[in-house]
């Protein structure tokens, strides 16, 4: 099946949901116009269509090869690759002053979500490399953004994030690679990190590991992190490359999906390179605090891979509505003359609203934190800009711990909507639920994201940004409820699930400090609910937004359908959102008890 991207959907939420007018009257966003906005979107799913989407099932079936410490693509990957970075795709966000074009979050963020659902595989090697590019942008030194940024926009370079060792998970105290420094500004890695995305590859001349380690005299746990840079290859002055740093491949994993991602163990100072034994790197910023710098890519790669959930849930939604249109199985539950295509099946049709709605929910609550970071970054008023930055980082682990959690359960409902050959490979659908089934591990587990939504974005503040957010939702609420009947019907569930929420951000301020366990016991059901809500409040402003449409006269068909959705998610996701208020309110000591009393 080809991927249509959902253009019209995107632009309808840019305008109506995540505030594009107003960012583009922001200094610096001045040439997000209109125009220029829907170009972008149009020609990236044209790209994305034509070049990326057609090796997606290649990859599942040829996936990455590794051979004595080289890894070989996907057939087809390196000339997409190519195309991709001369297109300028790599650069959307990016500055100018280093090639980029300088488009906002908020426009950059369909970009994101089409290069996703077109080929996850593919888009990986992307991804991390935005994430390098903004750690420079934030922590390396002017050299440093000098040497490298140019050559990772513009795609002859790509970029690596290098955490994870065998003994420390997510742990990262426990981080044991070692950076002795040379007295020259250089210092000699050596170590061993695992799940290296793109850790080796034949896409690019150079890869750019950002890697984590440990100086000699530095302090025990994650105060003793600093982060550093790591060529594949080293450079003179002018760019040009040289000899071969100590960064061995040592093999690539075997997975339950993205197989065309080569998944790497890399091992540093081995003596296999041309330098001698260790890899040679340089500090970015200060030592010791490599944490923090790591952080910020850590952060732009956790909201895109809450984008990979949305992305590969609009993909799987795709293929079953295809499916159910061309399906042609039993009789009309009403009576017919003979067998109709599944679609005409009342259970079918509740399969694929339940995938559409969380689908377009989880896509309007993304551009919209996308929207607040942008007006974080550009707005003339520091209290508007930190006010944005707050707003934007409350949104981070929804948008990665919901949006990933859901595509799970939207990716398997695809399976179910194409019965027994969706168990079939050959027909694609599973694909997509073994590709999503990564997402909410990687970047931080939906358990981390809990814990960061629970402790530094709830309980931190006192419950401030949550119920500024509450305050929002009620005027939502309210506005629906004086609206037609399908509008009144989605206030009322959107009223309930807010106050549901509201109890639970309570509960979560009043007890942190008394019963901390039982708090984070009931974590991921805040992300959960979180989520939910979050979602519907999208949904109900995208309802009240397009009833405007259509009293204007435009965009009728669509409108209504946008209304219908928005309905389908109070009626079957914001209902039950008031229990999961209870099992994190009421459940999360028993969970306690039970666990305690059986383990």
């Amino acid at each position: 099946m080809s991927y249509v991207a959902p253009v019209k959907d995107m632009l309808f939420v840019l305008n109506e949901l995540a505030g594009l007018k107003e960012i583009q009257q922001l200094p610096g966003c001045e040439d997000a116009t209109d125009e220029t906005v829907q170009a972008v979107i149009e020609e990236n799913a044209r790209f994305m269509a034509e070049v990326v989407a057609p090796l997606n099932w290649n990859g599942d079936v040829q996936p990455a090869k590794w051979d004595n410490g080289t890894v070989t693509t996907t057939p087809g990957f390196k000339a997409a690759f190519r195309a991709f970075v001369e297109a300028g795709w790599q650069g959307v966000q990016h500055p100018a002053q280093y090639g980029g074009q300088d488009l906002p979050k908020v426009v950059a963020a369909p970009c994101m979500e089409m290069m996703q659902a077109a080929n996850l595989s593919f888009a990986l090697c992307p991804l991390l490399t935005d994430g390098a590019i903004e750690a420079l942008l934030v922590a390396g030194s002017q050299e440093q953004k000098d040497a490298y940024l140019g050559r990772l926009i513009d795609g002859s370079w790509t970029g690596t994030m290098n955490l994870t060792e065998p003994q420390a998970g997510s742990d990262l105290a426990q981080v044991r690679t070692k950076a002795v420094p040379q007295g020259d500004g250089t210092y000699r890695l050596s170590g061993q990190k695992i799940y290296i995305t793109y850790g080796e590859h034949d896409l690019a001349d150079n890869i750019v590991h950002l890697v984590l380690a440990r100086t000699p005299d530095a302090p025990a746990g994650v105060k003793g992190i600093s982060l550093f840079i790591v060529p594949k290859f080293l450079f003179d002055a002018d760019g040009k490359l040289g000899k071969r740093n100590d960064v061995y491949c040592a093999s690539i994993e075997h997975k339950l999906g993205i197989k065309a991602s080569p998944t790497c163990v890399l091992i540093f100072g081995d003596d296999k390179g041309a330098v001698g034994a260790g890899a040679v790197g340089t500090l970015i910023g200060e030592e010791n605090r490599g944490l923090q710098y790591m952080f910020i890519m850590m952060n732009a790669a956790r909201f895109q891979v809450g984008m990979q959930g949305i992305a590969i849930s609009d993909r799987a939604y795709q293929k079953a509505v295809e499916h159910a249109k061309e399906r042609v199985q039993s009789r009309a539950v009403e009576g017919s003359s003979g067998p109709v295509s599944i679609i005409h099946h009342p259970d079918v049709r509740r399969m694929l609203m339940f995938m559409r709605s969380n689908t377009e929910a989880a896509r309007a609550v993304a551009y919209v934190a996308a929207g607040y970071n942008d007006v974080a970054h550009h707005h003339p008023d520091a209290e508007r800009r930190a006010a944005a930055m707050a707003a934007y980082e409350y949104l981070v682990p929804i948008v990665k711990g919901w949006s990933t959690e859901m595509s799970i359960d939207v990716t398997s409902t695809g399976v179910q909507v194409h019965g027994g050959m969706g168990f079939i490979e050959e027909t694609g659908a599973a694909q997509y639920y073994r590709d999503a089934r990564i997402l909410t591990i990687y970047e931080g587990t939906t358990a981390i994201q809990a814990n960061d939504l629970v402790g530094r974005k709830t309980a931190r503040d006192g419950g401030a940004m949550a119920r500024a957010f509450i305050a929002q939702m009620r005027v939502t609420a309210a506005e629906a409820s004086a609206g037609n009947a399908d509008l009144q019907a989605t206030g009322k569930r959107f009223a309930t699930a807010i106050d549901a929420y509201e109890a639970v951000v309570n509960y979560i301020v009043a007890e942190y400090k008394n019963d901390i366990r039982s708090v984070f016991a009931g974590s991921v059901p805040y992300v959960e609910l979180a989520g939910i809500v979050h979602g519907g409040w999208q949904m109900t402003r995208a309802a009240l937004a397009a009833v405007r449409r259509i009293d204007n006269g435009s965009d009728i068909e669509f409108c209504r359908a946008k209304i219908a959705t928005a309905r389908f998610f109070a009626d079957h996701m914001l209902v039950t959102v008031p229990s999961l208020a209870e099992s994190i309110v009421g459940g999360s000591v028993g969970t306690l008890a039970l666990a305690e009393a059986q383990f």
